[in-house]
């Protein structure tokens, strides 16, 4: 399995031969590239309907979309994308094959409005698992994305505990999200041996330290990426 972050909570990971790409929002100060310096992923996956996580969903519309009914709805009329897995989208619990992965939706505890218009639902938040095969194998490779979330006890008692990942990637810019000492617990519930921050410095209200993640995190080696160089999970 191989991460790149792109800055915010913008992510490909490649798992296999299938290419996913998760939250496209490249109007960050962390990436040096534009939408259109990517080719279309096999899947796009999105874990909600705020324009920070799906602004630049419209340029990868011949992917195939991984997000809840009501989300794929609107990126169906708005953005032009015409293949959902299962034809409708997935919701919270659901597992579904993506080529090469399998992908997990989870729990986030956030809100949901479509772009800025808070009037507009986009059905619950989701974080992801995504896995090389079965996600609670133990010869499997596992990633958990959490999205855009507060700390809550389903990391410990469902992620942690049930999907069991090697890896996560949490935010950790305060304001919207956990901060990073929050941050930090998340990782630990989990038991992730790899933790990645993400969704931080973009704007001035999520400004922050990394290395203050790091500091709370206490078992899992913490990956500080720079944004568009790849990074091997093994």
């Amino acid at each position: 399995m191989e991460l790149t972050w792109y800055g915010h909570s913008t992510w490909h990971v490649t798992v296999g031969e299938t290419e996913l790409l998760i939250d496209p929002f490249f109007d960050n100060p962390k990436t040096d590239l534009e939408p259109s310096d990517l080719e279309t992923p096999d899947y796009v996956l999105l874990t909600h309907g705020h324009a920070d996580h799906i602004a630049h969903a419209e340029a990868f519309a011949e992917a195939t979309l991984v997000a809840t009914p009501e989300l794929v709805s609107y990126c169906e009329a708005e953005f032009g994308f015409e293949d959902a897995v299962g034809g409708m989208g997935m919701n919270l619990g659901g597992t579904v094959e993506c080529g090469d992965a399998t992908v997990t939706m989870v729990r986030a505890d956030h809100t949901n409005g479509i772009m800025t218009e808070n009037d507009q639902s986009g059905g619950m938040p989701a974080g992801f698992v995504i896995a090389d095969g079965d996600p609670t194998a133990d010869d499997s490779t596992t990633l958990y994305n959490a999205g855009d979330t507060a700390l809550m006890s389903e990391m410990r008692d469902v992620i942690g505990d049930y999907l069991e990942p090697d890896a996560a990637i949490v935010p950790i810019g305060d304001h919207f999200t956990m901060g990073p000492e929050q941050a930090g617990v998340a990782v630990d519930w989990t038991g992730a041996a790899h933790a990645f921050p993400q969704h931080y410095d973009t704007f001035p209200p999520i400004e922050q330290d990394p290395a203050d993640f790091e500091a709370a995190v206490s078992d899992a080696d913490v990956h500080i990426l720079e944004a568009d160089e790849p990074f091997a999970l093994e």
